[in-house]
């Protein structure tokens, strides 16, 4: 299984659009931990989407899609 993810950070007012083989709580850990990429500039990251896949590839494929929609609007509309 593998999951397309949104977060939402109240703090940076940012989404960030992922996907993963792992749980989405292990994903979540990770990303609130505190590291040296995007995600680690805030430490309140919230799950505000989850699609759940079969395979890794169709998840990729949503999270795609998503961010070719380039648009906040767009993803809080949805």
């Amino acid at each position: 299984m593998a999951h397309t993810n949104i977060l939402y950070s109240k703090t940076l007012d940012r989404y960030y659009i992922g996907s993963t083989e792992s749980t989405i709580e292990a994903r979540l850990k990770k990303h609130l931990s505190n590291h040296k990429g995007f995600t680690g500039k805030a430490n309140d990251w919230i799950v505000v989407y989850n699609e759940v896949f079969s395979d890794k590839h169709d998840a990729v494929m949503s999270e795609k899609q998503i961010k070719a929609w380039k648009s906040r609007k767009e993803i809080e509309k949805n």
